[in-house]
């Protein structure tokens, strides 16, 4: 009887334990599975949103809906830095493509590719863009390729398509659209 207490009890502080754990790991990303941007042009104007939901696995999965684009496909990357302020060029304060482990630009890039890199936005007839895409190169958990470190992240949509190898962008062309990403 007094063995069935005992693997009891190692039961119950395993459990106790696991439960620590996990909410320590909470408490560090603040809860974060979900987040989101409004998605702005240069004038302020809303064009749309994206959601960004980690799945258990560490599977980022990115939902976007834009309206008042140019017909088309259009680049969209994760950038490094939560400021969508313009300096020199349109946007400049989102800073580069999410990169912390440095490697290259582009899906179909052996060398690639960027933690902020995601498939071609496209755009219809009426001007309406929809990007329903994954990554596993980006978290909203802690780590090195989390979005929501120090400085933050944005979500950015350029004026030409991702020809998904060339360094730096593509060949995606000026920024258009940006929008914060918040837990």
């Amino acid at each position: 009887m007094q063995a069935i207490f005992i693997n009891i009890f190692k039961i119950l502080t395993a459990l106790s334990l696991s439960t620590i754990v996990a909410g320590t790991a909470s408490a560090v990303n603040k809860g974060a599975e979900y987040a989101s941007a409004t998605l702005k042009n240069a004038n302020g104007q809303t064009m749309g949103v994206a959601s960004f939901t980690e799945d258990a696995t560490g599977l980022l999965r990115v939902k976007v809906d834009v309206k008042g684009l140019s017909i088309g496909l259009h680049g969209i990357h994760i950038h490094a830095v939560g400021n969508c302020s313009h300096g020199a060029t349109l946007f400049s304060g989102a800073g580069g493509h999410h990169n912390p482990l440095g490697r290259e630009h582009g899906l179909n890039n052996p060398l690639g590719a960027h933690a902020g890199d995601l498939h071609n936005l496209e755009v219809n007839a009426s001007g309406a863009g929809h990007l329903n895409d994954s990554t596993d190169r980006a978290t909203l958990s802690p780590g090195p390729t989390t979005l929501l470190d120090a400085d933050g992240s944005t979500l950015v949509i350029h004026v030409a398509q991702d020809d998904q190898v060339t360094n730096p962008t593509g060949n995606s062309g000026a920024r258009e659209v940006c929008g914060v990403i918040k837990p």
